[in-house]
């Protein structure tokens, strides 16, 4: 597929204690096939859905790290993006750090906690596959602090909000890369929601990652099979069916069934 414009989610990785269990999950749940990199790149390891790249596992090798799914988002230029992330109240945690030929990456935290990498590709473009079951399709930043967070990525991607719902009980925008008309294929790049009282004081703000699935339901009890936990029952909406889980080791992610939509009823 071709190259991904400068702000666009190009890659999602999930950190995990034991690679060998994720292997076992995601493998049965997605029906992933995985390549090791090798020790020389800490055995990071690409996950192919159909052959095709279409997300990664690594190793947590601080116990510090957190189990969880990242984004990364796509820049011509890392360092530049990086300038720009601390100019607008973010924090760069590590990188730019040249990756072999794969490309450059980078990870940061947004000014609302929310961790997300950067990626310049070189050999390595990103997802080879979006949009079909086993593959990518969708993040949204659930944030503590949508004041902060808004111009943060305006400022660091050009992104352009649309509202979505009344913005005080609802407050969920859709980022849009600059200069694309809101609604038009490929201008929709990611969500913002508003989270507050609904989430535990504890719960840090995050980024949530949707993978398609052929059927939401029993994707759900394929991974109470596999040992990881459903968080929140599947259930109709007007994009899709989805339900939000965790894998076996804690990394939480949702599915989505993108062909059965319906309206998610009173109160959901």
């Amino acid at each position: 597929m071709p190259g991904f414009s400068e702000g666009a989610p190009c890659w999602a990785d999930v950190s995990l204690p034991d690679l060998a269990a994720g292997r076992r999950f995601y493998g049965q749940l997605f029906g992933w096939t995985f390549h090791d990199q090798g020790e020389a790149f800490g055995h990071y390891t690409m996950a192919h859905s159909g052959g095709k790249p279409a997300a990664a596992l690594m190793a947590a090798v601080d116990p510090a790290m957190p189990t969880a799914w990242g984004v990364h988002f796509a820049s011509d230029d890392a360092a530049a993006t990086a300038d720009r992330i601390r100019e607008a109240g973010g924090q760069v945690l590590f990188g730019p750090d040249t990756v072999g030929d794969s490309g450059v990456m980078l990870g940061a935290l947004d000014p609302g906690g929310s961790f997300f990498g950067v990626w310049q590709a070189g050999s390595h473009p990103g997802f080879a596959v979006v949009n079909e079951p086993g593959a990518y399709c969708w993040t949204e930043n659930h944030t503590k602090d949508a004041a902060a967070v808004d111009p943060f990525y305006e400022a660091v991607f050009g992104y352009e909000a649309q509202q979505i719902g009344d913005g005080t009980h609802f407050d969920y925008k859709v980022w849009s890369l600059p200069g694309t008309l809101p609604g038009t294929p490929g201008s929709q790049v990611a969500g913002r929601m508003q989270r507050g009282g609904d989430l535990p004081a504890d719960a840090p703000a995050a980024y949530q990652t949707y993978f398609v699935v052929d059927d939401c339901d029993a994707a759900a009890e394929t991974v109470r099979r596999l040992g990881g936990q459903v968080m929140h029952e599947p259930h109709d909406s007007p994009f899709g069916r989805t339900a939000l889980v965790a894998d076996d080791q804690g990394a939480g992610f949702a599915v989505i069934d993108v062909q059965r939509t319906g309206d998610p009823g009173p109160g959901a």
